[in-house]
């Protein structure tokens, strides 16, 4: 059967909870591997596991619960590795990876902030700051709506104008918040998002990194901005391989 990978802590890490269960139905018992001065948090794998919700909260929960008694490396859902042996092989192959990252993860959480355009405010952001645009669709109104052409022109300068402050929104968000995070990531480009970046921060400075994320709301009144957090710290685990060999997501 194969081993899940909830995480990897030091192998002075704190026991267990007594009973603690992971994913599957019924829950597997989770337990630790330990080699190369590291302790891996695992469970037997369930067959077919899919991210449902009862199982991605059941990994969040393991990782919260070990996460209370000292740093742990957080694995993505879904880590899988071929048995217990392959997982010590790997923590003692990279050894000083692992240790190194926990050394930097110690005391930090991470916060995702994505950020898109309310359309109507935005819009209004656009004409206000676009001489052209204004004029044409002004000439357009006293003409009964303008030629094909001219709507055509319209829309493609609101078009380029749009892309042109996402771009610049992006920038502003990122340049306000990153002084006040120890390390930035930024994510895949999604639809609807114009931003999606994940910021690493100090638990005990957390109340300023929000801080910061009131200001940038303040400051870009035609932006919507969702924070999620404070999460263990996935989009940091990295510089190199963050998974056991042989894992999946």
């Amino acid at each position: 059967m194969s081993t899940y990978v909830y995480g990897i802590a030091a192998d002075s890490h704190p026991a267990l909870p007594d009973g603690m269960g992971g994913v599957g139905d019924p829950e597997r018992p989770v337990r630790i591997v330990k080699a190369g001065g590291l302790a891996a948090i695992v469970s037997d794998a369930p067959e077919g596991l899919r991210p449902k919700r009862k199982d991605l909260l059941a990994h969040q929960n393991v990782l919260a619960e070990t996460g209370a008694g000292g740093p742990v490396l957080p694995m993505r859902f879904g880590s899988l590795a071929p048995d217990d042996e392959a997982v010590a092989g790997v923590l003692a192959e990279r050894s000083d990876h692992y240790k190194e990252r926990l050394g930097t993860l110690a005391g930090k959480v991470e916060y995702n902030v994505k950020a898109n355009h309310n359309e109507e405010a935005v819009l209004h952001r656009v004409m206000a700051e676009n001489p052209e645009i204004r004029a044409i669709t002004e000439a357009n109104r006293q003409a009964g709506g303008g030629t094909y052409e001219q709507r055509l022109r319209l829309g493609e300068l609101v078009v380029a104008a749009l892309k042109s402050r996402e771009a610049e929104d992006a920038v502003d968000l990122q340049h306000t918040l990153e002084p006040v995070a120890d390390a930035m990531s930024v994510g895949p480009e999604s639809t609807g998002w114009l931003a999606n970046v994940s910021f690493l921060v100090e638990r005990e400075s957390a109340e300023v990194f929000l801080s910061a994320v009131e200001q940038v709301r303040k400051g870009h009144p035609h932006l919507e901005v969702r924070v999620n957090g404070p999460l263990p710290p996935y989009s940091f685990v990295e510089p190199g391989p963050s998974e056991p060999a042989g894992t999946g997501r």
